[in-house]
């Protein structure tokens, strides 16, 4: 990459290849999960049992991150990818869906010990989502895996919450912000949240720039009662906060400055993943092309409408 260049956003995430699958509720019962929520599976025979009983959609290259890089790709602007796969079937795959959405990847992908991250992405016919999630080779992002020159060229990192762990991936995180020129980061998920608490808490209050979170895990960081409560944390921290509000549309808050807009009526609603991904990417497309903060959520909105009317987290 020429040193001259600036990219605008590098996303650091994980590099998890998404495989469709739908399901109906029973599924959901027999496997004990949790609907509407996102299942870490951390034995490689359990998660390949459950594949093997599906019948797989579409395989498409995914990881929250990847997806909101992916979108602002396709809004036209110079955006980057760091995520971890394996040489193997899927790390191919990987690899080449990034590329066919003109995303600068920067990963040399060797041989290794984990096989590429996968998410089984079942879709119920009220076109609820439910993931299992087995992170492979992703989960394993180190420091050597944070090239320094690409985050210190790009005006801005965006991070995932589903990419803090204690040990390497911290440091990994650790490193980019400490490089970073601006660090946009997203809580990802509520169960991410109550099991990193004090640590994402710290990362919002000090370390991040513009935080990406919906109602549920904002309210969850820091046990309100209500979202009054978060609306006045976050009026105190002084720094950007963008929330989605399902049905209630999203809200923006920099210090005293809260802008809201509504949602966009009669969507036939199909598939309800990467829609909080496909939001960033309208949004942080509108920051960074300098628009006014109700026009920045209003293509947050544009984008996340398009993506619930289709399968998939990609346009």
């Amino acid at each position: 990459m020429d040193k001259n260049v600036t990219m605008k956003i590098l996303g650091i995430g994980n590099a998890i290849v998404d495989v469709i699958c739908k399901v109906d509720e029973n599924f959901i019962k027999k496997n004990k999960l949790n609907k509407g929520t996102m299942k870490l599976i951390f034995d490689i025979k359990e998660f390949q049992t459950m594949l093997s009983n599906l019948n797989i959609e579409k395989t498409i290259s995914g990881g929250s991150v990847a997806n909101s890089i992916v979108g602002l790709s396709q809004l036209g602007n110079r955006v980057g990818f760091i995520g971890k796969v394996s040489d193997d079937k899927l790390g191919n795959k990987y690899e080449e869906g990034l590329k066919s959405e003109k995303v600068d990847y920067f990963y040399m992908k060797k041989k290794e010990e984990l096989p590429t991250g996968t998410c089984l992405i079942l879709v119920t016919p009220d076109s609820e989502r439910t993931m299992c999630t087995f992170l492979g080779t992703a989960g394993k992002i180190n420091e050597s895996d944070v090239d320094v020159d690409v985050v210190t060229s790009s005006e801005m990192i965006f991070l995932e919450g589903y990419l803090w762990d204690e040990g390497d991936p911290k440091k990994a995180f650790e490193k980019a912000i400490k490089n970073a020129n601006k660090v946009a980061m997203s809580l990802s998920d509520q169960f991410c949240v109550d099991r990193h608490k004090p640590h994402f808490l710290d990362l919002v209050k000090n370390k991040v720039d513009i935080t990406f979170a919906n109602e549920q895990e904002m309210i969850s960081l820091i046990e309100a009662k209500n979202f009054n409560e978060v609306i006045d944390f976050v009026k105190n921290l002084k720094k950007l906060v963008v929330i989605t509000r399902g049905e209630k549309g999203a809200i923006s808050i920099f210090g005293d400055e809260v802008t809201e807009n509504g949602v966009k009526e009669n969507l036939n609603i199909k598939d309800l993943t990467g829609a909080g991904d496909l939001f960033a990417a309208g949004y942080l497309h509108g920051y960074i092309k300098n628009l006014t903060t109700l026009e920045c959520l209003n293509k947050g909105r544009e984008m996340s409408s398009k993506i619930i009317q289709q399968i998939g987290a990609r346009l």
